[in-house]
């Protein structure tokens, strides 16, 4: 079997925004104008154009496929979608702008490269609008589009979009956020600036939404200098035809950060021990090196006792290790957070008993600024708080590793998810210590 030198990239992103302001028709448009539907998706859009699209195809339900939602017209739930260029493959998540469902929204963006927040025209920059930029930046996703979608209701007024972009600009220095910020003017009910480029808009002179997805860089979004492998599997072949891997022991994961090498010196934690990279399998054979974020299975050059949960790093810039955590959460249930309520807390490919020890503050979406020692935290607020888990947790900060850096909590008796958490960077006296491995 022979593989592509170079597979196409591909770009997950995001839309978000506040409620009506185009961001299912917005996908619906990429998807049609860029000749990515099937002929049967075409004649279902047709036959449902009557019931909801007043006779004509109503591209939002490509994503709002909940009744709820065409009835409401409003997005509710995440809808993930795949479409492909030549130049690129995209996965988008179309995500809910009602504050009800900001919880939805945070789930959907949680993966992304990119996040394009659509601002209506007419409206400007709403509460929403600012919520959803700064879940955005805590969540690290490093480009940021802002669509100003319905421009032609605004009858292309450049004055109108300049506005806008100086509302967004005069706050994003708060947020020390975003490795790119694009401001493009659309209509995606029409189709202007989104594949195609509009000639309504002369004054803008900037690529189509299209055209800057397929080209936005997006190669240094992973972290490829610190190696963190956290281990999901034990790998032992049952009964296997091959007399040769009898004795077949691998550690199975994807590799969460950074690039890892045959006969590479490594430690195991949280048990600090350690040992060297002998072989590197994936599915198509051995390698002598590997990077984020490839799936594979190490074998180490000692039968060291490894399991799921525990985390193969380099020698170098070591994670954290410790039980007492300081995460910044967003609240998805309900029933409040509560200082002292008891939870499971999900992280990498473990999960342990953890409790909420304190809540630091809370985070006013007017000012950005934080609520200082507040009682609780209510549904989709955002604050900071601390944790104390049952055993160590390895964990980089948020910042420096979107993989190692995040988890979520899950109330025991319903299992349900309840907050995601973005973890702070370790303090120095939670860093491990370790020993090579005795022979």
């Amino acid at each position: 079997m022979s593989f592509p030198a170079h597979p196409i990239e591909i770009l997950r992103f995001n839309t978000c925004g506040s409620v009506d302001d185009g961001k299912s028709t917005l996908i619906g448009r990429l998807l049609y104008d860029s000749k990515s539907l099937m002929d049967d998706q075409i004649a279902a859009l047709e036959r449902s154009a009557d019931i909801t699209g007043n006779g004509q195809i109503n591209l939002a339900n490509l994503t709002d496929g909940l009744r709820a939602e065409r009835e409401q017209g409003i997005t509710i739930d995440v809808a993930y979608r795949y479409f492909a260029t030549p130049r690129r493959k995209f996965i988008v998540a179309d995500t809910p702008g009602h504050v009800q469902y900001t919880r939805n929204m945070v789930t959907g963006a949680s993966t992304a490269n990119l996040s394009i927040v659509l601002v209506d025209a007419r409206q400007g920059v709403v509460e929403q609008t600012r919520r959803h930029i700064y879940i955005g930046a805590l969540l690290g996703i490093p480009h940021l589009v802002i669509a100003v979608n319905k421009m032609d209701l605004a009858n292309w007024d450049q004055e109108r979009f300049l506005r806008i972009r100086e509302q967004v600009e005069g706050f994003l220095p708060k947020l020390n956020a975003f490795r790119d910020v694009k401001f493009i003017p659309i209509s995606a009910l029409n189709g202007d600036n989104v594949v195609t480029a509009s000639t309504s808009a002369p004054w803008y002179e900037g690529p189509t939404l299209l055209a800057h997805l397929e080209t936005v860089y997006i190669a240094s979004d992973w972290n490829l200098n610190t190696l963190r492998f956290p281990i999901q599997w034990v790998n032992r072949p049952n009964r296997p035809a091959d007399a040769a891997l009898h004795d077949f022991r691998g550690l199975s994961g994807q590799i969460a950060g950074g690039i890892i090498r045959k006969d590479q010196e490594v430690l195991l934690l949280p048990a600090g021990i350690k040992t060297r990279v002998k072989e590197i399998w994936t599915y198509n054979g051995s390698l002598n090196e590997a990077f984020c974020p490839q799936s594979v299975t190490l074998r180490l050059a000692h039968d060291v006792d490894a399991s799921r949960g525990d985390v193969i790093v380099g020698t170098e810039n070591l994670p954290g290790c410790s039980p007492e955590l300081r995460a910044r959460l967003c609240w998805m249930h309900t029933r409040p957070l509560q200082p002292n309520r008891k939870y499971l807390l999900k992280h990498c490919a473990q999960t342990v008993q953890a409790v909420v020890t304190s809540l630091e503050n809370r985070i006013d979406m007017a000012s950005f600024e934080p609520d200082l020692a507040p009682g609780q935290l209510g549904i989709n607020d955002i604050g900071v708080v601390h944790l104390r888990t049952s055993k160590p947790i390895v964990f980089d900060g948020y910042s420096r590793n979107r993989f190692t850096g995040a988890c979520i909590l899950i109330e025991p008796g319903t299992n349900a998810t309840v907050g995601a958490g973005m973890l702070f960077p370790p303090i120095e006296s939670a860093k491990p210590e370790y020993s090579d491995f005795a022979i």
